[in-house]
């Protein structure tokens, strides 16, 4: 198939969706998938425009795979930097007073009483009680591949409570504590 206007209109549209039903295994967020298959699409258009592709579906299904496989990556990425650098930072300043660490702590236990009952169960068997995901899998008789997915959704929305409700500096400590002590 040699990729020019009608073709790739005819392609967006007969497999933008079930592009995104795929990727929908790698992670439920689905404003990250559309752009994704966005991305997927563009290079399509872009670096493939007058060329030939003999197995489209093929190629957009891997290309597809392998942008969600490094759009992960790089999230997790950013997480573990933004936790090393806050643990700097408290080191920096570990005169932060023990007042000052229950008012840091009262918000993170609210962020992780914002979370839905599944989340914060399963947050809660992880960092308090020290269960791998694989223990936690066989306990709530779930998959592992689900609690890999609740975890991060509950990572996912501590971090936006925590933002939400705290100034850079009051962040930065949450973080290092949950790193730490959850």
């Amino acid at each position: 198939m040699i990729i020019n206007e009608r073709t790739f209109k005819d392609v967006y549209n007969d497999y933008f969706e079930t592009i995104c039903r795929f990727l929908n295994y790698y992670t439920r967020d689905y404003q990250v998938i559309e752009e994704v298959v966005q991305d997927v699409f563009v290079c399509l258009w872009e670096d493939y425009e007058g060329q030939e592709i003999q197995y489209i579906k093929t190629f957009l299904y891997n290309s597809a795979r392998n942008r969600m496989l490094n759009y992960l990556r790089d999230e997790d990425n950013h997480t573990v930097l933004l936790e090393k650098w806050a643990r700097i930072e408290l080191e920096k300043n570990e005169s932060v007073d023990c007042v000052d660490r229950e008012l840091f702590y009262q918000l993170l236990q609210a962020a992780v009483g914002s979370l839905p009952e599944k989340c914060r169960e399963i947050f809660i068997l992880s960092r308090e009680e020290q269960l791998s995901y694989k223990e936690i899998a066989v306990v709530k008789e779930i998959s592992v591949k689900t609690v890999e997915n609740q975890m991060g959704i509950a990572l996912k929305k501590i971090r936006e409570y925590i933002a939400a409700h705290s100034d850079e500096s009051v962040m930065i400590i949450l973080l290092s504590l949950l790193s730490k002590n959850y």
